[in-house]
């Protein structure tokens, strides 16, 4: 056996592990911390706060008598409460029976109602708040391209280019250039442009206007690579461009799309230019669920990249509030399109291959990480969101599960009894190691 040829696969799953690790730990501490805090500030104590299971690593007492810890098992975390019998929660009687009327108030199962719903809560509350704040915080840094459209950034590309940054786009082909905002005439606009090698640029440079030549405002080119995807598999990289498929020459991107949803899932022969060199790749494109705007899913093939312009667009500085409610609307998408996604699974419309298990979210993870910061950033927001909603579903053992048991408990004005709770909790849990299991076959026989 070849050891040294094995190095790049180990240090590929010790990456891959890696930034799994990262993602969920941020994940489950935002999520525990929610929990936490929400709960102090409700005047429940808590005896721990836990970021993995297992044996602890590390750990240490704060003033208020909680024990922060580190765990062997980096795979989640919990927070137990005072007179909670374990980490997933549930009563120690002997414990509550010995604590005064005042101590009592101070346990999950001693506080009133709306102190153990806010507690529960708290917890996919939080995991909600940190994806709108990091989509805030992307949305700021990209800005809003400015108009009139000028160049802030030229991507290398194999055409000839004589366009510069700081052009401002006047017309291409001899039309003028519709404003960037009005989406519909933008896109109307470019689909009426020739799909060649070349196009005529007419720029404002220094107060002079000139026409230069540039490549196809669209190129096949890799803006980003879909993790887990065709592309991904054959080895494509963000900024690779594909000049040929099967040997004929492209130029558009839409020239790429059109060449895969005709392919029937044959294999394909790609030439791409990457760093100035060409080399040939192959790829076999996949079947792929995608929703469409009136909820329902379309099954077309698909290879796994995005495109994107040759050029980035100068941008301006977006305030905080306009990013606030654009981050807001990102996380609302994520959360209709995850429900519609299930529903469409549970109904058999669309493979039920859509779900991922642990390892297919760890192969994700490595593969956002290696495509940049910003990138795993914004998968650990889309996880977070997908995180919260799971803990959502009214299935005992998760926090949604709990809500429906408070909400029993206001109707009737009594908890569900404690052999109740305990039938509840054990069907809830086989209900969720069944969902993983599931899952985990997913990653392991789906093609």
């Amino acid at each position: 056996m070849d050891i040294a040829a094995l190095l790049p696969q180990f240090g590929g799953v010790i990456w891959t592990v890696l930034a799994f690790v990262i993602a969920l730990s941020v994940i489950v501490a935002i999520h525990e911390y929610g929990h936490y805090i929400v709960g102090r500030w409700s005047g429940i104590d808590a005896d721990v706060f836990s970021l993995g299971f297992g044996p602890v690593l590390f750990s240490r007492v704060d003033k208020r008598g909680t024990k922060w810890q580190f765990a062997l098992l980096p795979l989640g975390g919990y927070v137990k409460f005072r007179g909670d019998s374990n980490a997933s929660g549930g009563k120690d009687d002997a414990a509550m029976a010995s604590l005064s009327e005042s101590e009592r108030r101070r346990t999950m199962n001693g506080a009133p109602l709306w102190a153990r719903a806010a507690t529960v809560a708290a917890g996919p509350a939080f995991n909600f708040a940190l994806s709108i704040l990091i989509f805030t915080g992307i949305f700021m840094l990209r800005g809003e391209v400015t108009e009139p459209v000028q160049i802030g950034e030229l991507r290398a590309v194999p055409a000839q280019n004589e366009l510069r940054v700081g052009d401002e786009l006047v017309a291409i082909e001899g039309t003028d250039l519709p404003s960037f905002s009005e989406s519909a005439s933008f896109q109307s606009f470019l689909d009426d442009l020739p799909e060649q090698e070349h196009l005529d640029y007419t720029v404002l440079r220094d107060g002079d206007r000139q026409v230069v030549q540039g490549p196809y405002v669209y190129p096949p080119v890799a803006t980003q690579i879909i993790p887990r995807s065709a592309a991904d598999d054959a080895g494509f990289r963000a900024g690779d461009i594909i000049v040929s498929i099967n040997g004929d020459e492209i130029y558009a991107f839409d020239q790429l799309r059109n060449a895969v949803e005709g392919s029937d899932g044959a294999t394909m022969e790609m030439e791409v230019w990457r760093d100035g060199d060409i080399r040939t790749l192959e790829m076999t494109p996949r079947r792929t669920d995608e929703p469409q705007p009136d909820g329902s899913f379309k099954t077309a093939f698909r290879i796994g990249i995005v495109g994107g312009m040759f050029f980035e667009p100068e941008t301006a500085f977006t305030g905080p509030i306009s990013a606030f409610w654009s981050g807001v609307e990102q996380t609302g998408r994520i959360i209709d399109g995850s429900l519609s996604g299930l529903w469409h699974m549970i109904t058999g419309a669309i493979s039920t291959c859509n779900l991922s298990g642990p390892i297919g979210i760890a192969e994700t993870s490595g593969s956002m990480a290696s495509q940049g910061t910003a990138s795993f950033i914004w998968f650990i927001a889309v996880l977070s969101t997908a995180v919260g909603l799971l803990n959502l579903f009214p299935i005992p053992v998760l926090d949604g599960g709990h809500l429906v048991f408070h909400a029993y408990e206001a109707v009737t004005g009594r908890p569900p009894s404690d052999k109740a709770l305990r039938v509840l909790m054990a069907i809830g849990l086989t209900m969720l190691l069944s969902l993983m299991l599931f899952a985990l076959s997913n990653d392991l026989f789906c093609p």
